[in-house]
C-alpha cells in the first residue's frame, strides 16, 4: 500500500504538523511518498521521495498549479491514499483532486483502526466509523490527532514541474492587526467552554486571568456566541498555544480545540461531566460546576 502526503510550508519554513501526515501514514501501514510546494532550504527531514514544486516559481499555493502537479505524482505513483492536513490548504485543494479522480473524500479523521477511517460527531462527543467504497480515496486528518513522526534521513528530490495555467496569483500572507492577541507567548492562559453558562459568567474567567497575571481564551463555541472575541479562539481553526499553565473552565475538548494545546506544559480542565473528551488529556481534572468552582479558587489564590 502506498500513501502520497501532502505536505505544508510557509515563507519557506517547512510547518511541523507535516510530520502528523506520517503519523497517519503509519496507522495505514503504507508506504509514504512526499509532494511539497517549498524550498529545499526548508526540506523535511525525510529519506523517501519527494516531490518538490518551486514555491518561488509557483507559490506556496495556488490551487490549479499544486492540483496539476499533484495530479502528475498520482498518475506515476499510483497511491492508495492522498493525505492532507485538514488546513486552509488541504480543505480548499482536497475536494479537487477528489473531484478530478472521481474518488472518494473523507474529511477531518482523528484516528485510524484497521483500514477504517475515526471520525468526531456531536460535538466531539461521540465517534462514527467510515469506510471508502471506491478504491482509491482523498483524506484530511484533523491537525493534533496523529503523533507526529520525523523519519530522518534526506530525501531523494524530483523536481516538479508544470505548464498549467492558473488565473490565481499567490500574493503572501497579511499580518494579522493590532488588536489580535497573541496567546502563543502566553505562560498561562484561562480559557472558556460553553460550560461557563453565559456571557455574564466569563468575568469569572477574565477576574482568574487577571489575579494570576495569565491571558484568557476561549473555544469556537464561546466565540461563535459572542461572548469573547474571536482573537482569543483556540484551536485547529484559531491559535495554536504552549503556556506552562492552562485551565479549561468547561470546555469539553472536541479535537480541534485539543489541537490548538497539546503543546501546554500542564492542563487542568474543570468540568461537571468527568467522561469530557478533555480528561484524557488533562494532567488535573476537577469534576465540579466551573461557576461554583472558579470563585472558590480565585478567593484561595487570593488569601496571603
Amino acid at each position: 500500500m502506498k500513501t502520497l502526503l501532502i505536505g505544508e510550508s510557509r515563507e519557506g519554513r517547512l510547518l511541523n504538523a507535516t510530520y502528523e501526515l506520517f503519523g497517519a501514514s503509519e496507522k495505514l501501514k503504507s508506504e509514504p511518498i512526499l509532494f511539497l510546494a517549498g524550498t529545499e532550504a526548508g526540506l523535511p527531514s525525510y529519506a523517501g521521495t519527494l516531490y518538490l514544486a518551486d514555491a518561488k516559481k509557483y507559490g506556496e499555493y495556488n490551487p490549479d498549479l499544486h492540483k496539476n502537479m499533484i495530479l502528475q505524482v498520482v498518475e506515476k505513483e499510483n497511491p492508495d491514499y492522498v493525505v492532507f492536513l485538514h488546513s486552509s490548504y488541504g480543505r480548499d485543494l482536497a475536494p479537487r483532486i477528489a473531484a478530478s479522480l472521481r474518488i472518494g473524500q473523507v474529511s477531518e479523521v482523528v484516528d485510524i483502526v484497521d483500514g477504517t477511517f475515526e471520525l468526531t460527531c456531536c460535538n466531539a462527543r461521540m465517534h462514527r466509523s467510515v469506510r471508502v467504497s471506491t478504491p482509491r480515496a482523498v483524506v484530511t486528518i484533523q491537525p493534533g490527532a496523529f503523533s507526529p513522526i520525523r523519519p530522518g534521513g534526506t530525501p531523494l528530490i524530483q523536481a516538479m514541474q508544470t505548464d498549467a495555467l492558473s488565473s490565481i496569483e499567490f500574493a503572501g500572507y497579511e499580518p494579522a492587526g493590532p488588536e489580535q492577541i497573541d496567546l502563543g507567548k502566553a505562560g498561562i492562559i484561562i480559557s472558556a467552554g460553553r460550560g461557563i453558562g453565559t456571557k455574564e459568567n466569563t468575568a469569572l474567567i477574565w477576574n482568574l486571568a487577571r489575579i494570576l497575571g495569565g491571558e484568557v481564551g476561549a473555544s469556537r463555541p464561546v466565540v461563535d456566541a459572542g461572548w469573547i472575541e474571536h482573537s482569543r479562539q483556540i484551536g485547529s481553526t484559531g491559535q495554536t498555544v504552549s503556556p506552562e499553565l492552562y485551565i479549561a473552565c468547561g470546555i469539553s475538548g472536541a479535537i480541534q480545540h485539543l489541537a490548538g494545546i497539546k503543546n501546554s506544559g500542564y492542563i487542568v480542565a474543570i468540568n461537571k461531566d468527568r467522561d469530557a473528551p478533555i480528561g484524557e488529556i488533562a494532567d488535573a481534572l476537577v469534576v465540579a460546576d466551573v461557576t461554583q468552582f472558579l470563585p472558590a479558587l480565585t478567593e484561595r489564590v487570593t488569601k496571603p
